[in-house]
């Protein structure tokens, strides 16, 4: 029964904009998150069509419930896989079972479905989004992913080149046009159960939520902070980015979330880690450990509101809405500018899943102004959807543009000596040196090394082409000494 309240009082919670469904669940400390997070996502889903059956068998009023705990019960008795509680309330609900039943028949009879997520309103968000699976490099190779599915029966039809390459049906995948380590089937393939997931061998993480750790590419042998890293799926990919090589500083302040995440590393086969249950903003950026941190990705709170199946439909009180946003920006700002304190950092990678510009483009902004010695980093030339101007060196994502999440990331680099004096970096990055090009289906994905990530090779042939030069010169300079001394010497 715990279950069904928890998830009522979180829904009713959630249509009064208390907050993002995620924050809900976890704040819950309920002790099985994933079931419960699985109810209300599904739930809100199916919210529609279990209002409207609800409200046609007149069940609030003959099973004396409310609507967010009447919408919860019969999910699960209907779509659901039954109910898992017992008592007055299964009691109650069994008794009305045929009616509902009925009822749902005849609502898929009216609009000649046969499936429930038929039902669901056409062109749904969350019906349209592929199924995104990242290859966890720790543990085996997309190659050896893509044969393994193969035998099983999925049909690969390669690497995508056109973002509608992605629209797939029955057991087609492809390898992403962007991200070379992520896969993509139809909507809805569920791989819960499956032994790839089990094993760590998969992620199941929406493309736009990859990119964070795909862009700040910290190479492996860097020490690495993660600053609001639960539930962990960032963390487990900058690993393996990193190779499990140096060390990476994840925090998180729920002691809940943190658990959960380092049962999910040691599934992904993480060890270069350090988890900490603390604050980040009570962490000293001149703590001696964190003396040699060069990389930094921060993915603080925020509404969630680009995330398809924890967005609120209920309209929301537009002034409660207004100083939420103002609330969560103003966090976003300290995090952000705490985060740049690091002595020896390179560079920050900044992302949420919102699509408010005061949570991004403004708190992006506003950081700049304050810290002039980091500049924006262009990213990812060939993504089909940019941040706001002037801002447009930033990504965003969204449903119908890039077919993910809505998100929003930014890179800051470092340019100054902190007093807000710019120093010319003696080789330009370029952003091929900064983001790797996702390889051919049959390539093999590329090692990262420092050299990529900063350019230090061309530095160092710069270098040694201008020693070449002034021996060069030395050597001329001797040859005209000794000329010189044998005229000298025939004319006495």
């Amino acid at each position: 029964m715990a279950l069904y309240v928890t998830a009522a009082e979180i829904l009713e919670k959630a249509e009064r904009k208390q907050g993002a469904l995620k924050t809900l669940v976890y704040d819950s400390k309920f002790p099985n998150i994933k079931q419960l997070f699985a109810l209300v996502c599904e739930t809100q889903k199916f919210s529609s069509v279990l209002q409207e059956i609800i409200e046609s068998t007149k069940l609030l009023k003959l099973a004396k419930l409310k609507m967010p705990l009447a919408k919860v019960l019969l999910y699960d008795l209907l779509i659901g896989q039954g109910l898992k509680c017992g008592g007055a309330w299964k009691a109650n609900m069994m008794k009305h079972r045929p009616r509902l039943q009925a009822e749902l028949a005849r609502m898929k009879v009216r609009r000649k479905v046969s499936r429930n997520e038929d039902l669901l309103p056409a062109g749904s968000p969350a019906d349209q989004l592929p199924r995104y699976v990242r290859v966890n490099t720790l543990k085996t190779t997309v190659r050896d992913t893509v044969d393994y599915l193969k035998r099983e029966g999925f049909s690969y039809l390669g690497q995508a080149v056109r973002l509608d390459n992605l629209t797939l049906k029955n057991k087609d995948f492809v390898l992403d046009l962007h991200l070379p380590e992520v896969l993509a089937f139809p909507p809805n393939t569920d791989f819960h159960d499956h032994f790839l997931y089990k094993a760590g061998h998969i992620i199941l993480q929406d493309k736009a939520s990859c990119l964070p750790a795909h862009l700040l590419h910290p190479p492996p042998g860097s020490h690495v902070i993660d600053a609001c890293a639960a539930p962990g799926n960032k963390t487990s990919h900058l690993a393996a980015i990193m190779k499990n090589r140096g060390r990476l500083f994840a925090f998180d302040l729920d002691g809940k979330r943190l658990s959960t995440m380092s049962t999910l590393l040691l599934r992904a086969g993480v060890s270069c880690h350090q988890l900490a249950n603390r604050d980040f903003l009570t962490v000293d950026p001149d703590d001696p450990q964190y003396k040699d941190v060069e990389y930094i990705l921060l993915d603080p709170s925020c509404s969630g509101s680009g995330m398809v199946c924890l967005r609120d439909r209920s309209p929301a009180d537009q002034e409660e809405e207004k100083a939420r946003l103002a609330a969560l920006a103003s966090f976003q700002l300290r995090c952000l500018n705490h985060s740049l304190r690091f002595p020896r950092l390179k560079r920050l990678v900044y992302s949420t899943c919102s699509i408010h510009s005061q949570e991004n483009e403004e708190v992006v902004a506003a950081c700049l102004q304050q810290n002039p010695d980091f500049r924006l980093v262009p990213l990812l030339a060939q993504w089909p959807e940019r941040g706001l101007e002037p801002l447009s060196q930033c990504l965003r994502a969204s449903t119908t543009k890039t077919l993910t999440h809505g998100f929003f990331v930014a890179m800051l680099e470092k340019v100054g000596d902190g007093r807000g004096i710019k120093k010319k970096p003696a080789v330009p990055v370029s952003e091929a040196e900064l983001v790797p090009p996702a390889p051919s289906s049959d390539a093999k994905i590329p090692e990262a090394t420092e050299e990529n990530s900063d350019g230090s090779d061309a530095e160092e042939m710069l270098t040694s082409a201008v020693g070449e030069i002034n021996d060069s010169s030395n050597k001329k300079r001797k040859r005209k000494r000794k000329r010189k001394k044998k005229k000298a010497t025939k004319a006495e």
